[in-house]
């Protein structure tokens, strides 16, 4: 290892002096930084004034020759000046008893003296891990307080006035502040995830992170690594020890997106993992205890799942103690204006656009309009069109309307009623069309037309 890629602060408090110079020289070729310090009472201003990525820390000095009191008790001052401390217990008298308080106390590892060079290398490398993950959360947590500290709105980005989306927040209000389980259900661009943040920001978690995981991206092969965590060696890619979505999710929030697309072997795991409260990283037989609050997402209608046997009922029962249902976009049409406006200001200052509203006309046409994507669909037919004019009013040419409308028409799964009557004319007469694929004497006979009256309605409708 170069000097130019040598990371790493080691701190060695160690009352044998032989041991702490052997294991500077050893450790100097390895590390950035090695401090050594003979006196533990040193502790408290070293932490004070550096920051160490790890500290070896010997369980006994001159005053408590094996009883491994006085490492126990500068362990604690060390966590308790930084918590996020990662402290590997070092003693010539260790036993497996000891080794267990020391962890449960809070140290990381333990190894004996005298160690094996390469064994504690390993070591302090895999504690080093450890660092980056808990500075990692502690990151993520400070963000997390940083954006609930601009956070104005009290449910942030969901805007809406209408009593589809009251019922929501009325809803969000009731179990935010407890723990229970959330089901999110609702149509693809709803605003699905937007609901899950908000009830993180307005729970007493609000300070911890809030973990996103979309389950429809994760591969089944990945799935416990990605949720559960891994060792290092557990598989081909596993280069180092890694936690899981869970872990990461400790005291917070953990969101499961798209949780309808698991497979049942997966939703056995998934079961079992939030009936135990416990996960075991893949590779390794520890159970680590978790603490989190599970709010859960799909598109997808579970309950038709159940019956077909593509769902678990049991794992429903567990994610579904709240269910909340998003509105469509098409039940909430008074909040069209108030979500258009939103994204019209976000856009144009974006792309430094002279773009200052909407016309009528535009609004009226966007009332009308089905918006299958809902919000998402919405939100991008706002960015391309202010990308695209150059004019400050925005006018319904400025608007793929007639192309959506028209995609809206070719859809299989397309309700009469979200149409004008013409509109539904065209749907059957294409419907049916399709049905004796094109013949236009088979066709007009079951829609009860003449040829010639047929052929004047496909001109019309440009069939």
């Amino acid at each position: 290892m170069t000097e130019r890629t040598k990371t790493g602060r080691i701190l060695i408090v160690d009352d044998n002096e032989d041991l702490l110079k052997a294991a500077k020289i050893f450790l100097k070729r390895h590390f950035a930084q090695v401090d050594l310090e003979k006196n533990p009472e040193a502790i408290p201003n070293l932490l004070h004034n550096e920051e160490y990525d790890v500290i070896l820390l010997d369980m006994n000095f001159t005053k408590d020759v094996s009883s491994g009191k006085e490492g126990y008790y500068w362990l604690e001052k060390i966590l308790e000046i930084d918590p996020s401390s990662v402290v590997v217990l070092i003693t010539a008298y260790g036993d497996v008893q000891m080794a267990v308080k020391a962890i449960k106390a809070g140290a990381t590892d333990f190894v004996l003296k005298p160690w094996e060079n390469e064994k504690l290398l390993a070591t302090l490398f895999s504690a080093m891990k450890l660092r980056e993950t808990k500075l990692e959360v502690e990151d993520l947590r400070s963000k997390q307080r940083e954006i609930n500290l601009k956070i104005n709105n009290k449910y942030d980005d969901i805007i809406g006035q209408s009593p589809a989306i009251q019922k929501v927040f009325e809803t969000i209000d009731r179990v935010a502040v407890t723990d229970a389980n959330v089901l999110i259900l609702g149509e693809n661009g709803t605003g699905k995830e937007l609901v899950a943040r908000a009830i993180h920001n307005n729970s007493p978690r609000k300070n911890e992170v809030f973990v996103n995981v979309d389950l429809g991206s994760v591969s089944e092969t990945l799935f416990e690594s990605e949720l559960f965590g891994h060792k290092k060696g557990s598989f081909t890619d596993a280069k180092e020890d890694r936690a899981g979505r869970f872990e990461i999710a400790n005291r917070g929030t953990l969101f499961l997106d798209e949780i309808g697309n698991l497979s049942m072997p997966l939703q056995a795991k998934l079961l079992t993992v939030l009936q135990n409260r416990k996960v075991s990283r893949v590779g390794s037989n520890k159970e680590v205890d978790i603490d989190i609050r599970l709010v859960c997402a799909t598109n997808m209608p579970l309950y038709e799942m159940v019956k077909e046997n593509r769902f678990r009922q049991d794992l429903l029962y567990r994610i579904n103690t709240i269910e909340i249902e998003l509105p469509p976009l098409r039940n909430r049409l008074e909040d069209i204006p108030l979500l258009a406006d939103h994204f019209l200001k976000h856009y144009a200052s974006k792309y430094n656009k002279n773009v200052s509203k909407l016309s009528d006309s535009v609004v009226s046409r966007m009332q009308k309009h089905h918006w299958p994507g809902n919000i998402r669909e919405l939100q991008h037919a706002l960015e391309r069109a202010i990308i695209m004019s150059n004019s400050q009013v925005l006018q319904p040419e400025d608007f793929n309307f007639n192309a959506q409308q028209q995609n809206n028409l070719d859809s299989e799964n397309v309700t009469l009623d979200q149409f004008k009557l013409e509109d539904v004319e065209k749907i059957l007469i294409r419907k049916v069309l399709k049905k004796y694929n094109g013949n236009i004497t088979q066709a007009a006979s079951e829609l009860g037309l003449t040829r010639s009256s047929l052929y004047r309605r496909l001109e019309k409708y440009g069939l």
